[in-house]
C-alpha cells in the first residue's frame, strides 16, 4: 500500500494486512499508480462539488473513475456509462476533457444527472435559489407563529393523498415542503429547486438521524442517537435543511463550474437492453458500476421524490433489485439484463474498445457475461470499499473487470 494510506489506516484502525492479501494493491500500485484504497481520501474530496448535490445509494467513489479514465482514456474519447445513476461518471469524464454518455432507467435519477451537469448562468441560478428560500422563510414564520399574510388572510395550507408522505413527515415539514414545490414554477432552473427540495425532503423524514439511508419505520418519540451520543427529538421541520442545501448547491455548482471543460455530456432515459442511440456515435469505451445482485431497489431508495414529485416508476425493469433476492433464478435473471445490455451497447463501441465493470462480484458472474458478450478479459483489479458515507459497518472488497472488445 502507498505510505499515505498505511498512515490513515492506522489512525482507523483498518487491517492492512487483509487488504494486501485481497486486493494485491502492490499490483494496483505497479499498473495504475495508485492502490485503489482510498483511505487517505478525506471525506470532502470524495464528495467534491456536485458529486454531493443529492445523496445516492451505492454510487462509486469519484477518485476511482479518476484513476482508470487517466490511464486508459485521452481527452477527446467518448466514454459510455450504461448505469449512469448519479453521474459521477459523466462529471469525472468531463473535467478530464473526455466526452460521456450516459443512459439511466429511473427518470428521478436522470434529474439528478442533469442538474449535476448542466452548465448554468450561476449568478441567475444564485439569485432564483435565494429568492425561493427568502419566500419559504416568509411563509414559515406565518405558519408557526400564526401571523395572518400580508392582506390579512389565513396562510394556505397544502394537502396530499399521500399516505407515505403522511406517514413520514411532520405536519410542519410537509407544510413547508409543498409550499417550495408550489413556487418552483416561477422560476427558470427550477430543476435544480426539484433537487434542493428532493435532498431536504430526505433528511426531513422522521427517522434517526443515523439511518437516513435504510430507515424501516417513522421515528415520533424522543430516540437514543447512536450518531451524536445523545438522546434525540425526530425532524418537525424542513426549513432548516431547505435553507442549509441551498447555500451548499450553489457553493457546488460553482465549485464544478470552474473546473468543468467543453466535453459533451450526454444523458438518455431509458432501459439500457433496449434503448436506441444515435448511429453516428463511435464511442471509445465504457466505464460503469451495474446493479449488484439483490442488494438495492433503486427507485425505492428515493421514494419520497417519487411521491413529491409523481414521477413514473420503472420498478419493474431494474436489473437485480433487492426485492427478487440472490435465489438461482434472480441470479440468472440478473446475468440475462447484463448481458443484454452489453449486448445493446457494444454495437457503438469502436473496435478494441477497452470495457471497466466495477462490481462485488461475489458469486463470479462477470467472467462469463464478458464471454457471452463477446469480450476478451483483460485483467481485475481488487479493492476494498472503505470510508462509506452510509452509516453501514458492512465492509466488502470490488472487482474492476477490464474487458476489450474483439
Amino acid at each position: 500500500m502507498l505510505e499515505t494510506n498505511k498512515r490513515a489506516a492506522v489512525k482507523f484502525g483498518i487491517d492492512t494486512e487483509l487488504i494486501e492479501t485481497k486486493a494485491d494493491t502492490e499490483k494496483n500500485i505497479r499498473v495504475l499508480g495508485n492502490d485503489l484504497t482510498f483511505i487517505g481520501v478525506r471525506e470532502k474530496d470524495r464528495t467534491k462539488h456536485v458529486h454531493r448535490l443529492h445523496p445516492y445509494l451505492g454510487k462509486f467513489i469519484p477518485q476511482l473513475v479518476e484513476v482508470f479514465l487517466k490511464k486508459y482514456f485521452k481527452m477527446g474519447d467518448t466514454i459510455l456509462d450504461p448505469f449512469s445513476g448519479s453521474g459521477t461518471a459523466l462529471i469525472e469524464a468531463n473535467v478530464l476533457g473526455i466526452n460521456s454518455i450516459g443512459i439511466e432507467l429511473s427518470p428521478f435519477n436522470v434529474l439528478i444527472q442533469k442538474v449535476k451537469t448542466k452548465k448554468y448562468d450561476i449568478p441567475e441560478v444564485e439569485k432564483e435559489i435565494k429568492d425561493a428560500l427568502r419566500r419559504l422563510k416568509v411563509f414559515s414564520k406565518q405558519l408557526t407563529t400564526g401571523e395572518q399574510t400580508l392582506f390579512g388572510d389565513e396562510i394556505k395550507r397544502f394537502e396530499t393523498d399521500s399516505e407515505y408522505l403522511k406517514t413520514w413527515f411532520s405536519d410542519r415539514a410537509l407544510q413547508e415542503i409543498f409550499f417550495y414545490k408550489s413556487i418552483m414554477t416561477d422560476y427558470k432552473n427550477q430543476d435544480i429547486l426539484k433537487i434542493i427540495i428532493s435532498r431536504s425532503t430526505r433528511s426531513a423524514r422522521l427517522i434517526p438521524h443515523y439511518d437516513l439511508a435504510r430507515p424501516k419505520k417513522p421515528v415520533r418519540e424522543t430516540y437514543w442517537c447512536i450518531k451524536h451520543k445523545r438522546y434525540c427529538e425526530p425532524v418537525k421541520e424542513a426549513l432548516k435543511f431547505i435553507n442549509r442545501y441551498s447555500y451548499d448547491t450553489i457553493k457546488r455548482l460553482k465549485e464544478f463550474n470552474k473546473i468543468r471543460t467543453d466535453a459533451f455530456i450526454k444523458i438518455y432515459q431509458g432501459d439500457a437492453r433496449t434503448i436506441k442511440l444515435p448511429d453516428d456515435f463511435k464511442i471509445d469505451g465504457i466505464f460503469t458500476s451495474p446493479p449488484y445482485v439483490g442488494v438495492i431497489d433503486y427507485h425505492e431508495q428515493h421514494r419520497y421524490a417519487y411521491e413529491l414529485f409523481d414521477f413514473p416508476r420503472l420498478d419493474d425493469l431494474e436489473i437485480g433489485p433487492a426485492k427478487k433476492g440472490r435465489n438461482g433464478n434472480a441470479k440468472k435473471e440478473y446475468m440475462e439484463g447484463i448481458i443484454h445490455v452489453f449486448q445493446n451497447g457494444s454495437k457503438y463501441l469502436k473496435d478494441d474498445a477497452s470495457i471497466f465493470v466495477v462490481a462485488n462480484d461475489k458469486f463470479n458472474l462477470y467472467p462469463e457475461i464478458g464471454k457471452q458478450c463477446g469480450f476478451e478479459l483483460i485483467d481485475i483489479f481488487n479493492r476494498p470499499v472503505l470510508m462509506r458515507t452510509e452509516r453501514d459497518s458492512n465492509k466488502y472488497f470490488e472487482s474492476i473487470f477490464y474487458f476489450r472488445k474483439v
